[in-house]
């Protein structure tokens, strides 16, 4: 066995998965944004919604009231 190969072959591989990790803490970083921008969004659309639901509503009370 080539002891002094060890530490050389023991950097290389550490330096591999040093760059996958790298690689992972970016993928994730990008995907927390998207899924914040689409967490926004559907927030939005449910406001939206409510507030056209809270309007039937009211017009339902009012029809209901008037009759």
């Amino acid at each position: 066995m080539r002891y002094d190969a060890v530490n050389a072959m023991l950097l290389n591989e550490f330096l591999k998965e040093h760059k996958k990790v790298q690689q992972l803490e970016t993928t994730l970083a990008r995907q927390e944004k998207n899924f914040e921008s689409r967490l926004a969004q559907q927030e939005k659309q449910i406001e939206s919604l409510t507030a056209g639901l809270q309007k039937v509503s009211a017009q339902i009370e009012t029809s209901k009231t008037a009759t």
